[in-house]
């Protein structure tokens, strides 16, 4: 396994590898689109607020659940949770500023921020750069905070900024202020299919020629006490507040819902032969992105999952690669029995001659919600380069029938192949990534 710290592969020229004076060579995939690296990972998530650790952390299926620390939620049936902690916005924002943002800004603008640091801060026109940041709900909580000061000191006292701090784009918008990026920036929101969405949407845009450099990834401010009382009210969360730890149980037989989390996860996209050209390290390449719609129902996924089917199909189809190219899957796997189910039913659709190895990272660090599928394509991204599967934390027993290689207990270890990572939100948003390690050709 390489070095988990340092993972990927160089853009060091070598003789099969050209340098500088040949940058076109590897510019283009098969259908003639500009192939998109990943150079860049930020981090700001429950499992660490750094790479190295985050991946450690879920390598070793150490869940991270916790009791609730973000407020008081003693009058809430559960109050258990994943949160981001030892996270300090001041390390990349002035007091004023932080006081301007929403928690979902502070993580996405640190993670972000990390991001384009460990890409080693690349130049370039601004006017070709791009910011994409998916999110469920973005400043939401902001919202909550102020209709109470609304109620209970008049509409005098409601913050001038509060628009601001809420609207989904703030994030993006501090992070193209504070770089200068003058090129494509919006946001998306497609429940917890929003991360997926971005990184998928960011691709799009090197692939045509539409940008060169694109931060994109997602974020959530999601442990908060209305989010935590809804989800709540609807049966959708884990109740096992005497034992956090064992709470969040992907495909497992006795799973009873997910557990909340919180966080960002940014990475920095760039057209691959740019990024060889300036000697980058590439953690490897987005090649293949799908989406589709359910059409079913406003909650709950579609029984047969028809809509998974097509969106793993497309995002398979979109990279160029068989199924059987796949070397396993990073699920959605949120520990609910009705996602479950259908995800279990979807694979075994999607790869006629048996699914892949399967892993979910929620096992340790619990439902990222609209930030999950950027730091689950990270994770996945990470994998690929290292050739190995992370275990399934909480994972003792699959459902009967279900024919699912959950892989449990250590890292396996597969060679460098393909990963396919998928999310599927609420209204019925299904995204999946097909991410694969760069070996110089």
């Amino acid at each position: 396994m390489s070095d988990i710290s340092q993972p990927g592969t160089t853009g060091t020229p070598t003789a099969d590898r050209p340098g500088p004076g040949d940058p076109d060579a590897f510019a283009r995939d098969d259908r003639g689109r500009y192939r998109v690296a990943i150079t860049g990972i930020g981090v700001k998530t429950p499992a660490g607020c750094d790479v190295k650790t985050l991946f450690e952390t879920v390598l070793a299926a150490t869940p991270v659940t916790a009791p609730v620390t973000n407020f008081d939620a003693s009058d809430l049936p559960v109050r258990i949770a994943c949160e981001v902690r030892d996270f300090e916005p001041l390390a990349y924002v002035d007091r004023r500023t932080a006081r301007r943002m929403d928690r979902v800004s502070q993580l996405g603008f640190a993670a972000a921020m990390d991001a384009f640091a460990d890409a080693g801060s690349p130049e370039g026109d601004p006017a070709r750069r791009a910011v994409v940041f998916g999110t469920g709900t973005g400043g939401a909580p902001t919202m909550g905070r102020q209709a109470i000061i609304h109620d209970r000191e008049g509409a005098d006292r409601v913050s001038a900024l509060m628009v601001p701090m809420l609207m989904p784009n703030a994030t993006g918008a501090h992070i193209a202020m504070e770089l200068g990026w003058t090129g494509p920036n919006y946001s998306v929101s497609s429940a917890c299919a929003s991360g997926t969405t971005a990184v998928g949407d960011g691709a799009r845009l090197i692939r045509y020629g539409e940008a060169d450099t694109v931060l994109a990834g997602g974020g959530e401010n999601s442990v908060n006490p209305w989010a935590m009382a809804c989800f709540c009210r609807s049966g959708a969360l884990s109740a096992r507040n005497d034992d956090p730890a064992s709470a969040s149980r992907p495909f497992d037989a006795h799973r009873d819902g997910y557990v909340m989390g919180e966080g960002s996860t940014f990475l920095v996209l760039e057209r691959l032969d740019r990024a060889l050209a300036r000697g980058a390290r590439i953690h490897g390449e987005v090649v293949g992105f799908g989406l589709s719609s359910d059409a079913h129902h406003l909650t709950a996924p579609r029984p047969d999952g028809a809509g998974a089917v097509a969106c793993m199909r497309r995002a398979i189809e979109d990279s160029g690669l068989a199924p059987d190219d796949i070397g396993h899957v990073n699920a959605h796997g949120t520990g609910t029995g009705l996602n479950d189910a259908m995800e279990a039913r979807a694979l075994a659709t999607a790869f006629p001659s048996g699914a892949p190895p399967v892993t979910s990272a929620k096992g340790v660090f619990g439902h990222l919600m609209g930030a999950a599928g950027a730091a689950e394509a990270a994770l996945a991204t990470l994998s690929a380069a290292a050739g190995v599967v992370p275990p399934t934390a909480n994972h003792e027993s699959t459902d009967e029938g279900v024919d699912l290689d959950v892989v449990v207990g250590a890292p396996r270890n597969i060679g460098r192949r393909p990963v396919l990572s998928n999310s599927f939100g609420f209204g019925g948003h299904n995204a999946s990534l097909v991410l694969s390690p760069f070996d110089g050709h």
